[in-house]
């Protein structure tokens, strides 16, 4: 395969290949940095000449449907000597001399020999005033809410440490499958004072779940912010009542309580029994679940009185709401518990989550970009994936 423009004639392709294609192979594809309880989401690609490394980052909050936007951390390409260099792009001062270290086929690390290239003349605070445009698309005098202040500034003194040094671990689009009730991928979220975030959605029979590629002091990258029972459909009241918060949460604890009863009953029954199924319950059958999402006609759609949203532009009709159980915590992740929620499926490309006991509402909308090299070689590789990445930050 030609990969050099016509131009570059004093490079031959074999060299190319053998010397920078081949060699570095492995770190093609998608990767989460370790960055404590932040994460991240790297893309490694081939661009003619270069092996880039592209960092992929939320849209500014809280603008969900807004693309990714995506900065190079590091390059490598051949010299005249035909010896590939690495190059960390890291900073606002040009490309300088980097190492990357392989360490297995599914971890490697970067490393920056010139860290002196990622300061800035105005010191400390200058970093800081260019990291807050770039990551948050404004000053800090435009955050008027003190936590939100402190969240930023703690996030911005944690990752600095690590503009150095990074490990990176492989990671996997989920398995996509027919019955699946939309397509599976990658998604951002709004998390309220701690902005967007990019989630990973993945179907696993009669559940689906999200878990989180980037996260917070909170709720950590890796850990599963949001399961979806796909075994109980929630039918929610007309768009009157919808606006009251407490027919909402009467209808959902409803159905939370069926939950524990069936699988108290599982616990309790033989593998022959069928044990018994509340009379509100719309059992979703293997098969029917891709085709009746899209066949449902949409109803109008309206978050009750009190429950909060970094995005009131939401879509106002829905096609279909199950029952969910979302993961909360207290900081530093200490004491996580799930609770409940409703999962609400707008579109092919959108779906909320409601999260009763923080009255809080979060939009999600699908990462629209083409990611090679990222599939899964097996299902089962894909949930070793998911348990590796969730036992990093337990």
């Amino acid at each position: 395969m030609k990969v050099l423009p016509d131009c570059e004639q004093h490079m031959e392709y074999r060299d190319v290949y053998t010397c920078l294609l081949h060699r570095y192979r492995h770190i093609l594809g998608l990767w989460q940095p370790d960055i404590g309880p932040y994460g991240g989401l790297l893309n490694v690609v081939v661009d003619g000449l270069f092996i880039i490394g592209w960092m992929y980052l939320p849209p500014h909050d809280p603008h969900v449907d807004d693309p990714m936007r995506f900065k190079p951390l590091f390059r490598i390409h051949l010299t005249e000597r035909k010896s590939p260099t690495v190059e960390c792009m890291y900073g606002h001062r040009g490309p300088h001399n980097g190492h990357i270290q392989i360490v297995k086929k599914d971890e490697f690390s970067t490393k920056c020999n010139q860290t002196d290239h990622h300061r800035m003349s105005g010191g400390r605070q200058e970093e800081f005033r260019t990291w807050l445009r770039e990551e948050w698309g404004r000053t800090l005098e435009d955050i008027f809410h003190e936590h939100m202040q402190e969240l930023i500034l703690m996030k911005f003194i944690y990752t600095s440490q690590y503009d150095n040094c990074l490990t990176y671990r492989r990671i996997y689009l989920p398995p996509s499958h027919p019955d699946d009730l939309i397509r599976p991928g990658l998604f951002k979220g709004t998390y309220g004072s701690h902005g967007l975030e990019i989630v990973m959605l993945s179907f696993h029979g009669k559940h689906a779940r999200a878990t989180k590629i980037t996260g917070d002091p909170n709720i950590p990258a890796g850990q599963q912010t949001v399961e979806i029972d796909l075994m109980h459909r929630i039918q929610l009241p007309n768009v009157e009542n919808l606006c009251n918060f407490n027919e909402l949460s009467r209808i959902v604890l409803e159905v939370h309580e069926q939950v524990r009863q069936e699988q108290q009953q599982q616990e309790d029954r033989t593998e022959d029994s069928e044990g018994a199924r509340p009379p509100t319950e719309k059992v979703w059958e293997p098969g029917d679940r891709g085709a009746a999402a899209l066949k449902e006609e949409p109803v109008q759609f309206v978050l009750p009185v009190g429950v909060t949203s970094r995005n009131e532009d939401y879509p106002r009709t829905c096609r279909m709401c199950f029952y969910g159980t979302g993961l909360i915590a207290d900081h530093g992740f200490t004491s996580p518990e799930r609770t409940p929620g409703v999962f609400i499926l707008f579109d092919e490309d959108r779906f909320g989550f409601i999260w009763l006991e923080l009255k809080s509402f979060s939009l999600y909308s699908r990462v629209q970009a083409n990611f090679r090299n990222a599939d899964a070689p097996s299902a089962q590789a894909f949930e070793e994936m998911l348990k590796n990445i969730q036992s990093l930050t337990s």
